[in-house]
C-alpha cells in the first residue's frame, strides 16, 4: 500500500508538471501578464483621495439640484439612484453617500434587519422613528456592511456615515469612549476594504484618534460652538472639513463676512444651510 501511494504521488507531480508547461506556466510573459492585468485592475479601483480645497454641496432631502460647480456632492445613499449619481460623475463630480451609522431610521428599506435589542433611546424629538443604535451589536455591523455594498454598488466615490457619536449621548446603551473608537474605526477599515473614502461626521472628542483613518470630516455648527479649532488635524494633513452651518443670523450680510473669514482662516468649506439639507436656501463661503 505505501508503494501504491508513493507512485501515485509521483505521477500526479508529472501530470500537473505537464500541464503546467501546456498552460504556459513557467513562462516569465504569461507572469508578467498577469501582474499587468492585476495592476490594471488595481489602478481601475484605486480610491478617491479628497483635499481640503474640495468644495461641496450638501442635500438630503428634496429634489436634488445638481446644478453647484463644486467638487463634492454629499448625498442620500437610499433616495438616490444609480443614474443621477453617473450624471453627477459626468459633471466631474465626487459623490459622497449619507447613511446613519449609529441610529435606526423606520423608513429605511433595511429598517426591519435590527433587532429589538439593537434599538435604544429616541435620537431626537424631530427625527421621529429615528433611535440609538448599540454600536457594539455583531448584526448592527453585519447591516452596515451591506449598506457599504450598496454605496459600492450605485457608484459612490465615498460615505458619510452619521450619528457616531452614541457614547456621549442618551443612547440607552452603558457605551464607553472605546466602544465608539471600536466602532468608528470597523466603519473606516470596512469603507476602505471596498476602496470608498469615509468621513467622520462631528465626534470632535476623539478627532487626535480617529483622524488618521479618515479621509475628511463633516461637521455641524463647529463655527456657532466655538470648537472649529478641533479640526486642525484634518487640514493639517491636507484633508477637507466639510463644515454646515444652521443659525438663521448667518443669513445676513454681515455674519456672513465674519463668518467667512473665521472657516477661511481655519481652511474650512463652510456652507450656510437650512437644517432638513432640503436646499431651500444656501450660501457657500467659496462662493460655489
Amino acid at each position: 500500500m505505501k508503494t501504491a501511494r508513493t507512485l501515485s504521488v509521483a505521477a500526479a507531480l508529472v501530470l500537473c508538471a505537464a500541464l503546467l508547461q501546456a498552460c504556459g506556466g513557467g513562462s516569465s510573459d504569461a507572469a508578467s501578464g498577469h501582474a499587468a492585468a492585476a495592476a490594471q485592475r488595481k489602478a481601475a479601483t484605486t480610491r478617491w483621495t479628497p483635499v481640503a480645497s474640495d468644495t461641496w454641496q450638501w442635500q438630503l432631502q428634496g429634489k436634488l439640484n445638481t446644478s453647484y460647480d463644486v467638487k463634492i456632492y454629499d448625498i442620500d445613499l437610499f433616495n438616490t439612484d444609480t443614474a443621477t449619481i453617473q450624471s453627477l460623475h459626468n459633471a466631474g463630480r465626487k459623490v459622497v453617500c449619507y447613511f446613519s451609522a449609529g441610529s435606526s431610521e423606520n423608513w429605511r428599506p433595511d429598517f426591519g434587519q435590527f433587532k429589538s435589542t439593537d434599538m435604544g433611546n429616541p435620537l431626537d424629538p424631530e427625527w421621529v422613528g429615528e433611535n440609538w443604535l448599540d454600536v457594539r451589536s455583531d448584526n448592527v455591523r453585519s447591516i452596515m456592511k451591506q449598506r457599504l455594498d450598496l454605496a459600492v454598488s450605485k457608484g459612490c466615490d465615498g460615505v458619510e456615515p452619521d450619528n457616531v457619536d452614541g457614547y456621549i449621548n442618551n443612547s440607552g446603551f452603558p457605551l464607553t469612549a472605546q466602544d465608539q473608537i471600536d466602532y468608528n474605526t470597523f466603519l473606516a477599515n470596512e469603507a476602505h476594504a471596498r476602496n470608498l473614502a469615509v468621513a467622520l461626521k462631528n465626534d470632535l472628542d476623539q478627532i487626535a484618534q480617529l483622524e488618521p483613518l479618515f479621509d475628511l470630516a463633516v461637521n455641524e455648527e463647529c463655527n456657532e460652538r466655538n470648537e472649529c479649532d478641533n479640526y486642525g488635524a484634518f487640514t493639517g494633513d491636507n484633508k477637507p472639513v466639510l463644515n454646515a452651518e444652521y443659525a438663521d443670523k448667518y443669513h445676513t450680510a454681515s455674519e456672513q463676512a465674519t463668518l467667512c473669514a473665521a472657516a477661511h482662516a481655519a481652511n474650512l468649506r463652510t456652507l450656510v444651510l437650512p437644517k432638513k439639507l432640503d436646499d431651500t436656501y444656501r450660501f457657500s463661503c467659496d462662493a460655489s
